[in-house]
């Protein structure tokens, strides 16, 4: 397999952990929305889209549905507008999944950010369409605050996939 120099070889990501981790971005969501305040970020959206990025054949757009319809459930919202929100970001993000993936996490986060903002303003439509209220301008914080976690969460979800370039007997990885 050829890898562009430095960058490190990552196995296979585990279905365990990749169900670990999303149950864990949902719990962090359904605890964040407890706070009430509206500029914190979407930690499942990070998640959905890591995964989708990085293993589409396991993670995909009917995974994203139904954790947007746990969500909204949870949040008493309008059935399906989480749903909607996190089908359209993991399609945009299988759209741009290749292209990305030849980047390092930092300048991924940059590429990412249309897609949560995206996906923030078609959640603030669906509020004015349907509660008829104006949305609060604190949420235009959270798409930034989830382009700033890509790297750290994106670090963390691929760190037990790496393994060295020369593995050998002393070594566990």
């Amino acid at each position: 397999m050829i890898m562009p120099a430095g960058r490190p070889l990552l196995l296979p990501a585990n279905s365990r952990f990749i169900a670990l981790t999303v149950v864990v971005g949902l719990l962090l969501n359904m605890l964040l929305g407890f706070v009430g305040w509206h500029w914190l970020p979407d930690v499942l959206a990070i998640v959905v889209v890591f995964w989708n990025v990085h293993q589409p054949r396991r993670v995909g757009v009917l995974l994203a549905f139904l954790l947007g319809l746990a969500l909204d459930v949870h949040e008493s919202a309008l059935l399906g507008q989480n749903a909607l929100s996190y089908v359209v970001l993991s399609s945009m993000a299988l759209a741009i999944q290749r292209r990305l993936l030849w980047f390092p996490l930092r300048e991924q986060a940059l590429q990412i950010v249309p897609l949560f903002v995206a996906t923030a303003l078609l959640e603030w439509v669906i509020r004015l369409i349907v509660q008829d209220a104006w949305p609060h301008w604190t949420q235009l914080f959270a798409p930034l605050m989830q382009a700033a976690l890509w790297p750290l969460i994106g670090a963390l979800l691929l760190a037990p996939q790496r393994r060295a370039f020369d593995p050998d007997n002393i070594r566990p990885l």
